[in-house]
């Protein structure tokens, strides 16, 4: 190890905590045959148990951790079928089997249940949590608990839910009003924080934190406004003065340079071109400099601005260049409805619902704090039961899928083979995988849902002893043109029930920070530089991902008296090789303004078959929360009697 390395806090003691499901090599995966492999996660998994772990307080490597994906690889991608002799499994007949406890898969069996009480139903899940992407991440800083977010962020939006979502929220207990008054608006305006770009001394010749929010999605602005003028950033900006004017006039230029397209069809056309494509033809850009600012600033779109489209860069992400369409600024609802582990809490309020018996309490307050029991999600005598690590391999119906009354569930749980029999199942993982799962289903059927690749995305969680160098810095939240992390930002102020969000910089806080993989101007389509992407990630060790999250902090708050190696507490890295769910990009494969049109590979993928029908979000083409609870509803209606 370099000397600068441990002066950044690399090789301190790893407590126990991390040890599961947290080692660099094992995460690796690669690394260790699979048998081996297997054996490895099943002897931490054993002493996990045996120690009480609980899965929301792992550090390390989590999301898509070491134990989660190996055997869906060896179906998918080596064409396995062989994993030994059936085990003994349950002897009674399910109703319902739920693959995938996500937000789905949770929903799924909450609406069966709910149409159909005292049916005896099994979620089966390859992760060693429940949730899916909504990852719950805890800390403890001092005697400071500290809860956080690893993926499903917020409840975007809300008034915009259909019914079927809204009515779930109510019985769930979530008053939407609630959150008005749980997120603290106030407070990082209190400290005098604003948003920032941040230019890193690797790409751009010195570390730079200008207090300018050049490109933040518009949820994170919220109280972070900009207190530079256009000028007095770009003034700041470590690029040539040409490269500076082109983007100064970028930023401030108000003519309708689209004046010759009709108003109702500038959208349309915006989503029609990339945002490079209207930087040279709309924005006069030519200066490389400017290109490479913007580069990757397009953020969740997980791709550079050459694939992502103007409408998504201008609209979604806020990038410069808005001036230039002569459309008027939308007006966005409030981003504040967040419980303080993202979504999290929903999936954890739906299971309590299910599993009374695995934690006290009925609001969606207390849920916040609640210790979940996990030796009570899998309990014979309860009606629901959550079985995770253990990996589907075979739904299959038992004789002709037109008239058979049971499917057989196949799965792997610490190496060895068992399985299930149920009336009915809803797939409720990951939609690509479901060809490999059920390979009965109609051949045009398999194709359309293998089409259903999600993008790859990792969300760093850093416990911090405090935020008092974020305050001397006078920034909350920053973009990052070219480096490791794209978006770096203290937690979303937020205390709901006896959960105390960090009311002053000498508190504890999480900073979350996120990179989106992707391969700039190669010429390669969405789809490629997703599947490169996802290797990039599963083979990037964990020491690794945390030397640039040390290297990253250190560079952005190190003169404002940061010390990554006394001020981080833990690093809890949420990798999602298979991240968010897309309808796929319209730059590169049609586009259908009706969402349920039925060229759209995703709603053919979705169609039931037979006793099993399918879910998530990716039947919806669209990774929010909304989207999983309205296909759930959909495929447990769609089931046979």
């Amino acid at each position: 190890m370099k000397s600068n390395d441990r002066d950044l806090g690399m090789g301190r003691k790893i407590p126990r905590r991390d040890l599961f499901h947290g080692i660099a090599g094992l995460a690796a995966g690669a690394l260790v045959p699979g048998q081996a492999l297997a054996d490895r996660v099943l002897a931490m998994e054993q002493a996990g148990v045996s120690n009480g772990v609980y899965p929301p307080a792992l550090t390390g490597l989590r999301g898509s951790h070491a134990g989660s994906f190996e055997v869906s690889h060896q179906l998918a991608r080596e064409g396995r079928r062989d994993w030994g002799a059936l085990q003994a499994s349950d002897s009674y007949l399910y109703d319902l089997v739920v693959v995938g406890a996500g937000i789905s898969g949770l929903s799924a069996a909450y609406f069966y249940l709910k149409q159909h009480p005292g049916s005896r139903i099994l979620i089966l899940d390859n992760h060693d949590d429940f949730g899916g992407h909504a990852k719950r991440n805890e800390f403890q800083s001092g005697d400071k608990d500290l809860i956080g977010y690893g993926g499903s962020q917020s409840l975007e939006s809300p008034s915009g839910y259909s019914e079927v979502v809204k009515t779930l929220l109510r019985d769930l207990g979530i008053d939407l009003n609630r959150f008005d008054s749980a997120y603290d608006d106030s407070l990082y305006k209190r400290y005098g924080l604003t948003s920032g770009t941040f230019f890193g001394r690797e790409q751009w010749g010195v570390d730079r934190m200008v207090p300018y929010n050049l490109a933040m999605h518009a949820g994170y602005q919220t109280g972070y406004p900009s207190r530079l003028s256009a000028y007095q950033a770009v003034e700041q900006f470590p690029i040539s003065a040409n490269a500076r004017e082109q983007m100064l006039a970028l930023m401030t230029t108000e003519d309708d340079r689209l004046a010759h397209i009709p108003e109702t069809e500038k959208w349309a056309y915006l989503g029609s071109i990339s945002y490079r494509e209207f930087l040279i033809r709309y924005g006069a850009v030519t200066e490389p400099e400017v290109f490479a600012v913007l580069q990757d600033l397009c953020a969740d779109s997980c791709v550079g601005i050459e694939a992502a489209t103007a409408s998504t860069a201008l609209g979604y992400n806020a990038l410069p260049g808005w001036g230039l369409t002569g459309l008027a600024i939308s007006n966005h609802e409030p981003y504040i409805h967040h419980f303080p582990d993202g979504n999290a809490s929903v999936a954890r309020l739906l299971v309590r619902e299910m599993i009374p018996a695995v934690a006290d309490g009925a609001t969606m307050e207390d849920v916040v704090t609640q210790r979940f029991d996990y030796s009570m999600l899998d309990v014979p005598a309860t009606p629901v039961r959550i079985r995770l690590n253990s990996s589907v391999i075979g739904v299959q119906h038992e004789g002709d899928p037109v008239s058979a009354k049971e499917v057989f569930v196949s799965y792997v749980k610490a190496g060895k083979k068992y399985r299930v029999k149920a009336r009915s199942a809803v797939l409720a993982c990951y939609n690509a995988m479901i060809p490999h799962l059920c390979p009965e289903l109609p051949v045009a059927q398999k194709q359309a849902l293998a089409l259903q690749i999600k993008t790859p995305i990792l969300y760093t969680n850093v416990a911090l002893r405090n935020w008092q160098a974020w305050q001397k810095l006078g920034v909350g939240a920053a973009a990052a043109p070219g480096a490791y992390h794209v978006i770096s930002m203290l937690d979303f102020p937020v205390s709901l029930g006896s959960y105390e969000f960090a009311k002053t910089p000498n508190d504890p806080i999480i900073v979350h920070m996120e990179r989106f993989v992707h391969r700039n101007n190669e010429g390669l389509t969405p789809r490629e530089q997703h599947r490169l992407g996802r290797h990039e990630l599963l083979s990037t060790p964990y020491a690794e991902i945390e030397l640039k999250t040390r290297q990253q902090l250190a560079a952005m708050l190190g003169e404002r008296g940061f010390d990554p190696a006394v001020d981080i507490e833990a690093i809890t890295v949420n990798r999602w090789s298979h991240g968010y769910a897309s309808k796929g990009n319209p730059l590169f494969v049609p586009y259908y303004d009706d969402v349920n049109d039925e060229r759209w590979p995703y709603v053919q993928g979705r169609k039931s078959f037979g006793r099993i029908s399918i879910a998530n979000s990716d039947a919806a083409g669209r990774a929010v929360l909304p989207a999983a609870v309205e296909q759930a509803y959909r495929a447990v209606n769609e089931l046979k009697t």
